[in-house]
């Protein structure tokens, strides 16, 4: 049973690399800000820390590209978030990430997610704050995938129990890879005892095998229902025809940043449908105004 004193968590968006893989797309601009469907990339990372309850975070970019996400997202008390931005020189590891948030972890626990991942899932957000809650370790959460000799891979039992970890396996024998990682405060302390692999980056493999080793380490994947990469060509047009044709069958948005919040009780549906009128031309924004008003009408009724 899980007797520690009960922490925040902390979020990091890992939204940093050059997108070389969608160029000429990102000559110019962070792949993260590419459109997914209706909306920026970086909307899908952000909501599901929302979803775990999350409301302190960070996003880590390069320099070049911090004042469009601030432009974007501005210090996000507009959502009841608290958002900060922090520099990443140039790509040197997942692992990295916790070096560079250091201050802005604290104390806390911390999830980390990658800048250009959709995670989707019926009732994800009661898993993942029950994860928070009971968080002894880490708990990663992947999606099972055929190229799984190009990512850091983890092999399951039939209990779903964390048995091995390996980085980029010439033979894998769990096809699946983890972007979503719940670490406890710890987390800081162990990326600071591991040393570059051969590639010369900080690998998160080698962060999770510690809490591996220390017994400490699970796996979320039954959860996900829809995991999707977007770092190429081919699995961003597939991720925007994903959320398109979810949208469209049953009637929600999927990332709808505003609509988390006012659902999470981040912020009331008065705030919720102020947003909505900031982008009534659209369809999102029609969409926002609608929930709001539903969202208002269910509180009216409440009282």
């Amino acid at each position: 049973m899980n007797d520690r004193p009960r922490r925040a968590m902390k979020g990091i968006i890992l939204a940093g690399g050059s997108g070389t893989r969608l160029r000429p797309l990102t000559g110019t601009l962070s792949k993260q800000l590419l459109p997914v469907y209706d909306k920026p990339m970086i909307y899908y990372p952000l909501s599901v820390l929302m979803l775990a309850g999350i409301r302190e975070i960070q996003i880590i970019s390069s320099k070049d590209h911090l004042d469009l996400f601030r432009s974007l997202l501005g210090e996000g008390d507009r959502l009841g978030l608290s958002i900060s931005y922090a520099e990443q020189r140039e790509p040197r590891g997942i692992a990295e990430a916790f070096l560079i948030g250091a201050r802005h972890i604290g104390g806390d626990d911390a999830a980390l997610i990658l800048g250009d991942n959709v995670f989707h899932g019926p009732g994800f957000s009661s898993v993942l704050t029950g994860t928070v809650a009971r968080l002894d370790g880490c708990e990663l959460f992947g999606y099972p995938v055929k190229d799984a000799h190009r990512y850091g891979v983890g092999e399951i039992d039939s209990g779903g129990r964390l048995l091995s970890l390996e980085e980029k396996p010439r033979r894998p024998l769990e096809p699946g890879r983890h972007r979503l990682y719940l670490y406890t405060n710890d987390v800081v302390e162990i990326a600071r005892t591991i040393s570059p692999s051969a590639r010369g980056e900080l690998e998160i493999t080698d962060v999770n095998k510690v809490y591996l080793e220390q017994g400490r380490a699970a796996h979320g994947a039954g959860a996900v229902v829809a995991w999707l990469d977007m770092g190429t060509h081919d699995s961003l047009l597939q991720a925007g025809q994903y959320v398109q044709l979810l949208e469209q069958r049953q009637g929600e948005r999927i990332a709808c940043i505003e609509e988390i919040a006012m659902r999470m009780g981040f912020i009331s549906a008065e705030q919720c449908y102020r947003l909505g009128q900031e982008l009534r031309s659209s369809s999102y924004g029609s969409y926002i105004i609608d929930v709001a008003m539903r969202g208002a009408a269910a509180d009216s009724r409440a009282q």
